[in-house]
C-alpha cells in the first residue's frame, strides 16, 4: 500500500477539501451520505444499532454495494480473493468455520460449498443482509449443506461452543467499528477458537493519527490493534502476504499463544 495512502487524515478538513476539488462529481454522494448518517446517529447513540440501520438503508438499495462491492463483478471478485488466500493457508473442508460480519455471504457462499455440510456458521448484525445471505444460498443451490445463519446484537459470541471453531474470518468489520466494539470481539474470540486455529480479520490501515469518518470508516494503527489482541492473551501477527492482492485493506492474524 503506498506510504501516502497510509498517511492520510480522511477526516481533516484539509483531505476533505482537496479531495473535493479533485472529485467534484463526489460532493453531492457525499453530502447525502453525511445527512443520513447524521440523522441515524440521533436516533441510535449506541454504535451497533446506528450501523444496523446504515446496513437495512444500503441493503434496500443494493445488497452488494452494502457489503462494500460497487458491481456483482466486484462482489464475486473480492468474494474469490477471500476465499482464494484462506486455501492458500490451508483451509480444509474439515475445517470449522466461523464468519463475523458474514454478509450476503460475498464469500461465504464459496466457504459453503468448501467445507463439509455444517461446518459453516456465519453472523452479522443486520437481519436485512442475512435475508440477502438466504437468497444467495438459495442462488447457489446451497441448501444441502446445511449452513448456519444468525442473528446477532454484539461480539460476545457466548451463544457459541467453546473451542469449536479452526477457523474464525471477519472481513471488513473492523473497518466499520469503534475500539470497543473491536475490543469485545478480541476478548471474546479466544474462548470459541479452537487449539490450533486462527482468527483472520481486515482493517483499514494507518500510519498516522486514528481517525474516522462518519463514523462509517474507522482507520487504525497496525500497533494498537496487536497490542489489544496481545492484551486479551492473543498472539498476533501481521499479514504481509495479503497486502499484495487488489485489496484496501490490510490483515491481522490471531492465534492462541501455544499455536503461534
Amino acid at each position: 500500500m503506498p506510504k501516502s495512502q497510509l498517511s492520510k487524515n480522511r477526516s481533516s478538513v484539509r483531505h476533505k477539501l482537496r479531495y473535493a476539488v479533485r472529485h467534484p462529481e463526489r460532493i453531492p454522494p457525499y453530502l447525502r451520505r453525511t445527512a443520513r448518517d447524521t440523522w441515524l446517529r440521533l436516533r441510535h447513540r449506541d454504535h451497533v444499532a446506528y450501523y444496523r440501520a446504515v446496513m437495512a438503508s444500503d441493503t434496500a438499495r443494493s445488497p452488494e454495494l452494502a457489503v462494500g462491492s460497487r458491481s456483482e463483478d466486484r462482489w464475486l471478485a473480492l468474494g474469490q480473493m477471500q476465499f482464494d488466500y484462506l486455501v492458500e493457508h490451508g483451509l480444509t473442508p474439515r475445517d470449522r468455520m466461523l464468519e463475523i460480519g458474514c454478509g450476503n455471504l460475498r464469500a461465504g457462499w464459496r466457504f459453503i460449498d468448501h467445507l463439509e455440510p455444517g461446518h459453516y456458521y456465519g453472523i452479522d448484525i443486520s437481519p436485512d443482509i442475512l435475508v440477502e445471505a438466504q437468497r444467495t444460498l438459495v442462488r447457489r443451490g446451497l441448501q444441502d449443506r446445511l449452513a448456519h445463519l444468525a442473528l446477532v446484537e454484539n461480539l460476545t459470541l457466548d451463544f457459541l461452543p467453546a473451542g469449536w471453531f479452526t477457523v474464525v474470518h471477519a472481513h471488513s468489520v473492523f473497518s466499520h467499528s469503534p475500539l470497543d466494539v473491536i475490543d469485545e470481539c478480541l476478548a471474546n474470540v479466544g474462548r470459541v477458537l479452537a487449539p490450533g486455529g486462527f482468527f483472520d480479520f481486515t482493517y483499514d490501515r494507518t500510519e498516522g493519527t486514528e481517525h474516522q469518518v462518519l463514523r462509517e470508516d474507522f482507520y487504525y494503527r497496525t500497533e494498537t490493534l496487536l497490542a489489544l489482541a496481545e492484551r486479551h492473551g492473543l498472539t498476533a501477527r501481521f499479514m504481509d502476504d495479503w497486502e499484495r492482492r487488489p485489496h484496501g485493506q490490510s490483515k491481522i492474524r490471531v492465534t492462541h499463544p501455544a499455536a503461534a
